[in-house]
């Protein structure tokens, strides 16, 4: 399986209503300094719909403003649909809702 098969896997195994950052989801691929690369795989993501990388924001919890699938109010409501609050600065809080498997 290839890195960016990889990332589609663990990307879909985030639950509803939580978040991971770009960061942890290259750690738990096995290339821990990769979150560039993660970012690409998502921003090419081929199963919209099926793998949820409006979870995945950065290190600092910030959206991704180039969000591959309509922005990051795009990205804002998907999360807010699921109870993550967004705050004004397009940001959610890690410590409530990071993901930890």
């Amino acid at each position: 399986m290839n890195f960016f098969e990889k990332v589609y896997e663990t990307v879909s195994k985030i639950p509803e209503g939580k978040v991971a950052t770009y960061g942890q989801i290259a750690t738990m691929c096995g290339i821990p300094r990769a979150a560039r690369q993660v970012g690409w795989a998502l921003h090419q993501n081929p199963y919209e719909g099926v793998v949820p990388c409006h979870r995945v924001v950065d290190r600092f919890g910030n959206l991704s403003k180039s969000f591959g699938f309509g922005g990051a109010d795009a990205q804002k409501s998907l999360l807010e649909n699921e109870g993550v609050f967004v705050d004004e600065s397009y940001r959610v809080d890690l410590e409530k809702y990071r993901w930890n498997p």
